[in-house]
């Protein structure tokens, strides 16, 4: 008859196995924080991105729309908010709706209640101006105070902070008809009347760091507009 073997672990087989599990355990700790941290990561970078996709279509839509005046009405452009005036007739009616055109800020006017006048309708007057100290656009209308565009939230923790600044990409840049770039500060504001295509870039980087690469996420989007109104004398 077979005598079987009732030796049971010894203390140091079991202070193996217990290492060789904790070792286990702490590996497959590490993968799944790891794939937590991506995927977190991976989420807040899209939301990036979604904001700044939103943002660029108003931005397109609004500034698209710069210089429109469907009754042809004469001395009908003011001074934007940039100026202290807002609201007042413009010295320069040469500029029409787009009174403001600089790297960080713009500001253009329309007649959407086709009055054969600037701002007794909302949104005749919009400017964005990127505040590059807070990372930020602000918006306003008809001369009223900025508000948080992209960048900021008031009341609330932020999710995305605009870049541009940081990564020396102009939010603005302007073109001739022959596709020659005009400078603000060089041609700029002089050659506001031969503006015929504005490019509109946002580098947009995610508020809260990636751990699992020690930096924040980063998106960059940009778009086209040629303001067809504009080229109408």
């Amino acid at each position: 008859m077979q005598v079987m073997n009732s030796r049971g672990f010894s203390l140091i087989e079991l202070i193996v196995a217990m290492a060789t599990g904790l070792v286990i355990l702490g590996a497959i700790y590490a993968v799944t924080e790891m794939g937590q941290r991506t995927s977190v990561a991976v989420e807040r970078k899209v939301v990036a991105q979604q904001n700044a996709r939103a943002a660029l279509d108003i931005m397109a839509l609004e500034i698209g729309m710069a210089s429109f005046n469907p009754t042809f009405a004469s001395n009908i452009w003011v001074d934007g908010p940039s100026t202290g005036t807002c609201g007042n007739i413009a010295i320069n009616q040469t500029y029409r709706g787009i009174q403001e055109a600089t790297a960080n800020s713009i500001t253009v006017e329309m007649d959407i209640g086709q009055s054969s006048a600037i701002k007794d309708d909302s949104n005749e007057i919009i400017r964005y101006n990127y505040d590059t100290g807070n990372k930020y656009i602000t918006r306003s209308i008809n001369c009223g105070g900025a508000y948080a565009f992209l960048g900021a939230q008031s009341g609330n923790p932020r999710e995305v902070r605009v870049v541009n600044n940081t990564a020396s990409v102009s939010l603005f840049r302007y073109y001739d008809g022959t596709g020659a770039e005009l400078v603000p500060g060089t041609d700029l504001p002089a050659s506001i009347p031969d503006i015929r295509r504005i490019k509109i870039t946002l580098v947009v980087d995610t508020e809260a760091m990636d751990r699992s690469l020690n930096r924040r996420r980063r998106t960059i989007s940009s778009t086209s507009i040629i303001p067809r109104n504009h080229a109408i004398n």
